[in-house]
C-alpha cells in the first residue's frame, strides 16, 4: 500500500468528485492521505476532511505564497495542533521563486512566518511540512537557527539539490518526492533520488498539481502516487512493493503515528 503525504483535498478541483477520488485512492492501493493546511480561511474544511474519512489526515498552517492573509500565532498553532487528526504543522517555509521586484528584506515576513511555525511545532510536539522554493540557504539557515530538528518532518516536493536535501536529512527531516521526478527534464532531481536512502524518503501527489507520467496536464489526485512510488522503484532498482513497504513505514514514524 502506498501514502499520499501531501496533497490539497479540500480545493475546488475536488468538490463534487470525492467519492470518485477515494474510490480512486482504494483502487490504486493509496491507504492513507495527508491534507494540507495553506491558510487559516480554508483549514476548517482541511480539518473536516481529516474529521470525516479515517483514512485521512490534516495539517495546520499558511503557505509562504500567501501574503495577503491572516497570519498564524503560535497560540493558534499549538492549539490545533492538539487535535488527534491534526498530525504536522505546514505547509511552511520560504518561496523566493515569485518575488518579481521584491527586495530581500521586503520577505521578512515570510521569514518571520516560517519562524512562527517552527516554534509551534516545536511547543506541539508535532512535525513540520516545509516548502522551499529558490531559498534553500535561508531555509536551512532559520531551520537550524530555530532548532526545526527537535521535531523534524518533511521537505515536501523536493526539488533541490543532492546537497540541500542532506543537510536536511542531518537535521532529521525526510525528502518527498512528487510527480515532478517523473518528468523527462528532472534529470538532476532524479540522480538525487537514486543518491538518498529509502529509509529517508517520503512520496507524495501534491494534488492537485503536478500530475506524474503518464497523467500529465490532468487534474493530479492521490491515486497517482502509486505512479510516483513505481517510477522511484525504477530509479533506486528495487521493487515496487520495497517502495510502498518503506515510504509507507517512514510516513507513520514521521508523523508520530501507529501503523495500522
Amino acid at each position: 500500500m502506498f501514502i499520499d503525504s501531501h496533497c490539497h483535498l479540500d480545493f475546488p478541483e475536488y468538490r463534487d468528485r470525492m467519492p470518485e477520488v477515494l474510490a480512486n485512492m482504494a483502487a490504486a492501493g493509496v491507504s492513507h492521505a495527508l491534507c494540507i493546511s495553506v491558510d487559516l480561511p480554508d483549514f476548517p474544511a482541511v480539518k473536516a476532511l481529516a474529521e470525516t474519512y479515517a483514512h485521512l489526515y490534516a495539517s495546520v498552517g499558511v503557505h509562504p505564497d500567501y501574503e495577503n492573509t491572516p497570519e498564524p500565532t503560535e497560540d493558534f498553532l499549538v492549539a490545533e495542533a492538539e487535535h488527534p487528526k491534526i498530525i504536522a504543522l505546514g505547509e511552511t517555509g520560504l518561496d523566493y521563486y515569485r518575488s518579481g521586484e521584491r527586495t530581500y528584506d521586503s520577505m521578512e515576513w515570510q521569514r518571520q512566518r516560517f519562524r512562527i511555525h517552527i516554534r509551534a511545532a516545536i511547543r506541539a510536539n508535532k512535525p513540520l511540512i516545509i516548502h522551499t522554493r529558490s531559498a534553500a540557504e535561508d531555509t536551512l539557515r532559520i531551520m537550524q537557527e530555530e532548532g526545526a530538528g527537535r521535531v523534524g518532518g518533511v521537505m515536501h516536493c523536493f526539488t533541490e539539490s543532492t546537497a540541500v536535501a542532506l543537510a536536511a536529512i542531518e537535521m532529521g527531516f525526510y525528502i518527498s518526492f512528487s510527480g515532478i521526478v517523473t518528468f523527462k527534464n528532472a534529470k538532476d532531481l532524479q540522480e538525487t533520488c537514486r543518491q538518498l536512502p529509502l529509509e529517508h524518503m517520503l512520496i507524495e501527489t501534491d494534488s492537485p498539481y503536478l500530475a506524474p507520467v503518464p497523467h500529465r496536464g490532468r487534474t493530479n489526485e492521490p491515486a497517482w502516487v502509486a505512479d510516483v512510488g513505481r517510477f522511484v522503484a525504477h530509479l533506486k532498482g528495487v521493487s515496487v512493493e520495497t517502495v510502498a513497504q518503506q515510504t509507507s513505514s517512514n510516513f507513520f514514524h514521521c508523523f508520530q503515528l501507529d501503523r495500522p
